[in-house]
């Protein structure tokens, strides 16, 4: 590994650093790095491999497509991304009916098309909409790292070495309703949210924030946009976050567990919102590429067979339950949905707890000082989960003299 590892540092930017390990290999919610050594995955590469590693069915769907047609750009249509689109609009139960997709390889660029959607939407051509000029957004949100994304993403340390940026963006604490009311008028043309901010730590609002967002742009005409690319696809136990409130959007960004492993992304715009862009606004050589959207094809259609969202709000709570059982002074607790989980430290402890994870077994991701990122395939069993939570408080246990020897 450590050859892997200095190959790596040699031929790389350092934007990385060197990741600590190397994998070679995986199955199901397991993998193995390049000398020989098994994990749980409790990471699933950022709330990515929905049907975990080498699931039977991503692999014949894939392994078929690429066979067929691997690639086609945008100058073609190719039946996998129709059929894509529909299955995303039926999957918005009513919601999607008279909603349209465009295709993306990633979620940064979903949130880009719902951006220039909503510049569009501000400038209004001489429509009644016209002269919309300001943004809104959430402190500590994230929205993606090209530049529109990151002039909407509200943690500064990654936002503001690359400012100026083009348009005006306004940020507001995030879960204060009041705040979001107050920045909002008839001059904002959109408000861009996560129904819980991932990135920040797995932070959620209070109950009916997500709604009380989608009155506030109801009363001033600002779009709402529902940055939903790590929450959705079954994570929480729902299709989509925000349906936990029913509180639908305007736009809605998807990518992440979509296409459980593949890279592909999408942007859905509601009603006239829908029919924004003309002719040549937008486009993506690679968005909706056939092999990506045979993908994700299959993991909808396996989330629902396999009754995963069920899966998901249920061993999400046995995760969940057998971290609040654990009494620690490391600890704090826990917060999160289904199985997109933060276990919450006492103090700046994450990156000791991390390593003290791996050198266990099991693969969490440090996400902020004091919260452990824990979003495993979908396909994890209780039975997993308990494991994790049985070795927990031996690894907080390892954890600790690091964490007194650094303070």
């Amino acid at each position: 590994m450590s050859d892997l590892r200095e190959r790596f540092e040699a031929a790389f930017m350092p934007n990385y650093g060197v990741p600590p390990l190397a994998l070679a290999r995986g199955e199901g919610c397991r993998v193995w790095d390049v000398d020989g050594r098994e994990y749980l995955d409790l990471i699933a590469g950022i709330a990515v491999t929905s049907l975990g590693h080498g699931h039977p069915a991503l692999v014949e769907a894939v392994s078929s497509q690429v066979a067929t047609l691997a690639h086609t750009s945008n100058l073609f249509l190719h039946e996998p991304e129709v059929l894509l689109a529909e299955r995303l609009l039926g999957l918005l139960n009513g919601d999607g009916g008279d909603g349209k997709v465009f295709l993306s390889n990633s979620g940064t660029e979903a949130n880009e098309c719902a951006l220039k959607l909503a510049i569009k939407y501000g400038n209004g051509r001489g429509r009644k909409h016209s002269g919309r000029s300001y943004f809104v957004a959430a402190e500590n949100g994230f929205h993606g790292r090209s530049m529109g994304a990151l002039s909407l993403t509200g943690k500064a340390a990654i936002r503001e070495p690359f400012g100026p940026y083009g348009i005006d963006v306004r940020f507001v604490p995030y879960g204060d309703a009041g705040a979001l009311k107050a920045a909002v008028d008839e001059n904002c043309a959109a408000v861009f949210l996560e129904p819980t901010q991932g990135e920040a730590g797995v932070v959620p609002p209070p109950d009916g924030y997500f709604a009380a967002a989608r009155a506030i742009c109801d009363a001033t005409g600002a779009l709402f946009v529902a940055d939903e690319i790590q929450s959705a696809i079954g994570r929480t136990g729902a299709w989509f976050a925000f349906q936990h409130e029913n509180a639908k959007p305007d736009v809605l960004t998807l990518a992440k567990g979509l296409g459980g492993g593949l890279p592909i992304g999408a942007c859905v715009a509601f009603g006239p919102h829908g029919d924004l862009f003309a002719k040549g606004d937008h486009g993506s050589t690679f968005g909706g590429n056939p092999v990506s959207a045979a993908a994700a094809l299959t993991v909808l259609t396996t989330i629902e067979k396999d009754g995963l969202l069920a899966n998901a709000a249920s061993v999400g709570e046995t995760l969940a339950d057998g971290i609040r059982a654990i009494d620690h002074p490391l600890l704090k607790g826990v917060r999160g949905r289904g199985l997109w989980r933060a276990a919450v430290l006492t103090g700046p402890h994450a990156p000791a707890v991390e390593a003290a994870a791996r050198d266990a077994g099991f693969l969490i991701n440090a996400l902020a000082p004091d919260a452990l990122r824990i979003a495993p395939p979908l396909i994890l069993t209780a039975g997993q989960a308990r494991s994790f939570t049985a070795a927990l408080p031996a690894i907080l246990d390892a954890a600790a003299p690091k964490t007194e020897n650094s303070a």
